[in-house]
């Protein structure tokens, strides 16, 4: 028997512990869910041939596997736990690494690998830790639904979420030209959506889009860029620089330029001409008229011929894609010139023209202006009272807020004028009582918020005397009417102003009163001659039976003769 010295036993306690284990090696790996994951395990199968090998959850065992996952005999898989561990690699030359698919929070761990080598105490034996862990989601993969002129809608198919729940999705657009840096960035859209649109486009442009998945461990990878162009829509702009110049008494040069680049919507097509001529007898514009003309350049031009002569054109100006038409670009109205007039003797010729005439600077829209005076009519006159109506004459591009009605007496100068009130826009009549018995001028102005027309025509009106009189003068409104303002036949031309004088009015005043006093002195005056006959035959009578006598009158309307008896009724 041999015996082993004392200094020789440590070395042969860790000789037999290492037959008793046999070959052990160990290591760790970490990797994130959703991955395959190998772990390897190899022994030299071109010496010991083909072995039986078994994988396990757990510290390796004295023999076998524990919670074994998966076995085979060295040519063939013989048993596994489940479809998603496999022996990928080559058997026949001793390589027995467990690959495990799609990997999960709950697949960490310890595995162990052994390799069943014939004889004692000498299987080789593998141990490994894995360690897996949630990570971002995995990119998105998006695709176009619907395109529209200011809306674009796109959805996506679900990811898987790299083992932590999705809480939102991003979305970055831009124009395709941009970098992304510029990029509109719209987060915290619903974990629950799989499609979106996105509003306020511009249209007619061409945008790229991507989208990111995120969870709680962080942000994907950028999805596929889509490029879209969004379809087209009709102007939002009107034309620019419109300008209207008189050629001759029968035409109108028009040009413009079109709408601001980023208000076109889309290619220009075309523009409409629109124009109409101003009746300045009727007080109102008359049918339209159209043109189209083929957008070519930046500054465009047409002409408006067949015209009036010595007649104001209003001019509208469209632009046009193929979605639409835009607003519309006006400009102030254009009179065309005056008709050439020539004259012929024997020997000379006079020739009379008058210049072209261009209304107002350039402009793409009307400049308000002064309102033109209402027309003012005399309704009735009745006692103490003056019934007015009036017609609105043009705005001047501007609503008008207010009549100011005036009066004064008829010798008096207009610095003493009275005024009445401020009447509503909406009020067209109104009637002026208790005014002192007098002959008076009234006139009315408009205004807008630009200012002041200028005065209306001046109606004189002669008020008479009726009842009782106060002793002062005083004003009061009553019985407005609150209609609409109506369009006369008798407005004026909104671009000249005339103050006319109604002398028809105080006429039309004086028969009033005539008449009022030709019905009450009539039956005063047959009443007088009836008493006059009567009184005097019975004096004639009277003085037949006694002579002369005197009269009395009664209060109540009887007579009774002095110094006479009572004479028998009549």
């Amino acid at each position: 028997m041999i015996f082993l010295g004392g200094r020789h036993l440590p070395f042969c306690c860790r000789l037999l512990l290492c037959l008793l284990l046999g070959g052990r090696s160990a290591e760790s790996i970490e990797t994130t869910v959703g991955v395959d994951v190998t772990l390897t395990c190899k022994y030299d199968a071109r010496y010991y041939g083909r072995l039986s090998v078994c994988w396990g959850r757990g510290a390796i065992p004295n023999s076998g596997c524990a919670n074994e996952v998966i076995k085979s005999d060295g040519t063939s898989v013989t048993g596994r736990l489940s479809e998603r561990y496999l022996l990928l690699g080559d058997l026949s030359a001793g390589d027995v690494s467990l690959t495990i698919r799609q990997v999960q929070e709950s697949d960490s761990g310890v595995y162990g690998c052994r390799v069943d080598i014939p004889g004692w105490f000498n299987d080789h034996k593998h141990q490994l830790t894995l360690t897996v862990v949630p990570a971002p989601p995995k990119p998105l993969k998006v695709e176009t639904r619907e395109v529209k002129e200011r809306t674009i809608t796109v959805r996506w198919t679900p990811v898987f979420d790299g083992g932590s729940p999705i809480t939102s999705f991003r979305i970055d657009f831009k124009n395709k030209l941009a970098p992304w840096e510029t990029a509109v960035t719209t987060a915290d859209i619903n974990p629950s959506l799989t499609q979106v649109t996105l509003i306020d486009m511009r249209p007619a442009k061409a945008y790229n889009i991507r989208m990111f998945a995120i969870n709680s461990v962080g942000i994907s990878e950028a999805s596929n860029v889509l490029t879209v162009t969004t379809k087209e829509a009709a102007p939002e702009g009107p034309p620019l620089d419109v300008q209207l110049e008189a050629l001759t008494s029968r035409s109108i040069r028009v040009t413009w330029k079109p709408p601001k680049t980023e208000q076109r919507n889309g290619v220009l097509r075309s523009y409409s001409i629109s124009y109409r001529e101003y009746d300045a007898a009727g007080r109102q514009f008359k049918k339209w008229h159209h043109q189209s003309l083929t957008a070519t350049r930046e500054l465009e031009s047409i002409i408006l011929g067949n015209l009036k002569p010595s007649t104001k054109y209003s001019v509208l100006i469209q632009a046009k894609t193929n979605a639409g038409i835009g607003p519309a670009s006006a400009a102030p109205l254009c009179s065309t010139l005056d008709e050439v007039h020539t004259t012929s003797t024997a020997k000379t010729t006079e020739t009379t023209s008058t210049a072209a005439t261009i209304w107002g600077q350039s402009t793409t829209s009307f400049t308000p202006v002064s309102p033109d005076p209402p027309v003012l009519e005399l309704t009735e006159v009745k006692d103490k009272t003056v019934s007015l109506h009036w017609t609105a004459g043009f705005d001047g591009g501007s609503p008008i807020t207010v009549y100011d009605l005036e009066y004064k007496a008829v010798n008096a100068s207009w610095d003493s004028t009275k005024r009445v009130g401020d009447f509503s826009p909406n009020l067209t009549e109104t009637t002026v009582i208790e005014m002192h018995p007098s002959t008076y001028n009234i006139r009315m102005f408009a205004r807008n918020s630009i200012g002041m027309s200028e005065a209306s025509n001046v109606l004189t009106v002669t008020i008479g005397e009726a009842g009782h009189q106060r002793d002062n003068l005083s004003t009061t409104i009553s019985t407005q009417r609150d209609t609409q303002p109506t369009t006369k036949s008798t407005q004026r031309d909104p671009f000249s102003t005339t103050i006319s004088t109604d002398s028809q009015a105080a006429v039309s005043t004086e028969e009033s009163q005539g008449g009022h006093l030709a019905a009450i002195m009539v039956p005063l005056v047959v009443v007088v001659l009836i008493v006059a006959i009567v009184t005097a035959w019975q004096v004639r009578r009277m003085k037949r039976n006694k002579g002369i006598l005197g009269i009395a009158w009664l209060t109540n309307g009887a007579i009774r003769y002095r110094g006479s008896e009572p004479v028998p009724e009549l």
